[in-house]
């Protein structure tokens, strides 16, 4: 059984007991949360919304808060003389997937 959900403009193909790194999400460690931006559920016959399947949910658990990986960003004009040099670490919530009610 695997569930395709949307969360913050990406979707996720995930089936129960998957980890995976979502953007930041404003809730306490330990703690559950239920996506129902549920796009497609597939148990035993795959079932398609448009654009979500009444009813499914994805129950999430929340593991731990954390920085990603750091990703540099480097702009060069070619003949000016000109380059940039930026980075940044994305804020993560590392969750896993605890549920698919559908």
């Amino acid at each position: 059984m695997y569930a395709i959900f949307k969360h913050s403009g990406k979707q996720y193909k995930v089936s129960v007991g998957d980890e995976l790194k979502l953007d930041r999400l404003q809730a306490e460690v330990k703690s559950s949360i239920e996506v129902s931006e549920v796009l497609a559920v597939n148990d035993k016959d795959l079932k398609v919304g448009a654009p979500f399947v009444a009813g499914a949910k994805v129950v999430l658990e929340v593991l731990a808060h954390s920085k990603d990986k750091k990703v540099i960003i480097y702009k060069k004009r070619r003949r000016k003389d000109s380059k940039l040099k930026r980075g940044f670490r994305r804020q993560v919530t590392r969750v896993r997937v605890s549920d698919i009610k559908a």
